[in-house]
């Protein structure tokens, strides 16, 4: 198993060394609007415990990024009046993940409507404050 990789840019989040636009932050836990989203309200659960993923993630952390991903995709649900949420989690690269630390996927999703690929083009500032204001307001909802 690698070793986890402090220098991470969920690391560099959880310790305040780069910016993102929380949606929703507990004792465990933090969702942050995706710089790179695949739908309109793309959120990222990830936990504030350093781990690589699901292979060297502690019990209760996975149990704590479980139950926060089921409370974003309430939210992200009725904020964007998804018909449905795509939930995703990938682990090592040969499954697809790309940052180190243990996120899920949370994307609101509409009947015929495919997710946008990802090209790496980052989304707009004011786009991703927008968006996660609408998720903010469906929390106080739920």
């Amino acid at each position: 198993m690698t070793a986890y990789d402090q220098s991470n840019v969920f690391a560099k989040i959880l310790r305040g060394e780069l910016p993102s636009h929380t949606v929703y932050e507990d004792a465990e836990t933090l969702a942050i609007m995706d710089i790179m989203p695949r739908a309109d309200g793309h959120v990222l659960v990830i936990p504030k415990v350093a781990c690589r993923n699901v292979f060297d993630a502690p019990a209760d952390t996975l149990k704590a990024v479980a139950l926060t991903t089921q409370k974003l995709a309430c939210a992200v649900k009725a904020a964007f009046s998804a018909e449905g949420v795509t939930i995703q989690q990938f682990n090592e690269a040969a499954g697809g993940q790309v940052v180190f630390h243990l996120h899920v996927h949370v994307m609101p999703r509409f009947d015929g409507m495919a997710l946008r690929p990802h090209t790496g083009a980052m989304e707009k500032n004011e786009v991703l404050a927008s968006n996660a204001e609408k998720i903010r307001e469906a929390l106080k909802k739920t």
